[in-house]
């Protein structure tokens, strides 16, 4: 955990972090734009932004098989344009994507073709990216890396500011629910070394998060790092 503490009345507005972590001092590059075919490591509990341009492919990669990745993808013209999951389910007619699915917009536009998934595909559209607030309804009183955080921070580390927090992807995150609508938090079911990869439908900036969970089981409660490279 991080060491700084917060107060009650602290939390600045939905664009900026509530704490910090290396994620705003390590990007890849001053503007994100990556060295295609070069392996990056996302560092467990930190958050990594890309640019990828229209075409060109992401992999990212669960090396250990226990770590969920929140992913959101933004229009690099206009930062205001990202990928939906509220408009994603309303276009590909499920609760969550499967390869050969394209992803679209809060504008209702193609903005990422899910091209290939090695795992079994559980993967999480619902659950809202863990902040400051889902950790004090778990009753961590002190600071707490979160998802929301690693997204402001690594949109912050190349200089771009979202306006709010999108509901992200949640790569191999299990939230199986019942006939009843119940859910449980379990933990992933992908194996070491499985890969989804993604073609971009405009330019992007992807942004990623090793979530940094470890409350309940959804990384089995020991957060690890993940990797990603982008293609021609």
């Amino acid at each position: 955990m991080s060491c700084c503490q917060y107060a009650n009345d602290s939390i600045p507005d939905n664009s900026q972090a509530v704490g910090t972590n290396p994620s705003v001092d390590s990007p890849i590059s001053a503007d994100g734009t990556p060295e295609l075919g070069r392996r990056y490591e996302i560092p467990a509990r930190q958050g990594r932004a890309v640019r990828v341009a229209k075409g060109q492919t992401i992999r990212i990669v669960n090396t250990h098989g226990t770590q969920v990745c929140d992913l959101w993808a933004f229009n690099a013209g206009d930062i205001s344009e990202h990928l939906s999951m509220e408009h994603m389910r309303a276009w590909i007619d499920r609760i969550n994507p499967l390869a050969g699915d394209m992803l679209v917009s809060n504008r209702r536009r193609p903005i990422l073709n899910f091209v290939r998934d090695t795992s079994p595909g559980v993967h999480d559209s619902l659950i809202a990216p863990c902040d400051i607030h889902r950790y004090r309804n778990l009753g961590i009183v002190e600071y707490h890396d979160s998802c929301a955080d690693n997204l402001r921070l690594s949109l912050k580390a190349i200089g771009l500011v979202s306006k709010e927090v999108p509901d992200s992807l949640n790569l191999w995150m299990n939230i199986p629910f019942n006939e009843k609508g119940e859910i449980q938090w379990l933990p992933t079911v992908s194996s070491p070394g499985d890969v989804v990869e993604f073609v971009a439908e405009m330019d992007c900036i992807v942004v990623m998060s090793a979530c940094p969970q470890d409350v309940v089981a959804i990384n089995s409660k020991q957060p690890q790092p993940l990797h990603f490279e982008v293609t021609a």
